[in-house]
């Protein structure tokens, strides 16, 4: 695989900027994102060659065992999370409408990409920890089976980890509230 991302959420700013450092140190990855999150967590996510980004993220969860609140390691990632991650997303229809909210940030990008691959739809944002008090969420849409689909995929694929918040599918959503969530 030659494409990989990787994220670690840490407890504390001092050691996320820290294990940042040497995980850029230890491998070839690209620090895509490194920020304090509410309430004053600090997040790291990487991208790279699966084997760089694999070491990068275990220094940083050996190097910093007791301040990791959660991470992956994520070959492949669906084609849409980047845009999804940035909020970059263009959805011309809006079909049914699919929402997962999680307790962590990395959780929310795992549960993005399985309901990603699981049917055809189409990820609108994914809402990393910001403003939230270090809860995420995604939202997505495409026809409501394929929304209950992904739903259920990314819900399920959460059940281990237990970082599951809520889920929420909308049939047919108000333009009203469709306008104002994009």
């Amino acid at each position: 695989m030659d494409k990989a991302i990787g994220l670690v959420e840490y407890k504390s700013v001092a050691t996320g900027i820290t294990a940042a450092d040497d995980m850029a140190k230890t491998a070839d990855v690209e620090i895509i994102e490194a920020y304090t999150v509410c309430p004053g967590k600090y997040i790291v996510l990487l991208a790279g060659k699966l084997s760089a980004v694999n070491s990068a993220i275990e220094k940083g969860i050996n190097q910093y065992s007791e301040n990791v609140i959660d991470s992956f390691i994520l070959g492949n990632p669906h084609e849409t999370i980047y845009k999804a991650m940035s909020g970059t997303s263009v959805i011309e229809d809006v079909e049914a409408l699919g929402i997962i909210e999680t307790f962590s940030a990395a959780s929310i990008i795992l549960a993005a990409d399985t309901a990603a691959k699981a049917a055809k739809v189409n990820l609108v944002e994914i809402r990393i920890a910001r403003g939230m008090c270090g809860k995420s969420y995604l939202l997505l849409t495409g026809e409501l089976a394929a929304v209950e689909a992904s739903i259920n995929a990314g819900c399920k694929a959460l059940e281990r980890t237990g970082m599951l918040l809520n889920k929420s599918i909308i049939p047919n959503p108000d333009r009203a509230i469709w306008d104002k969530i994009i």
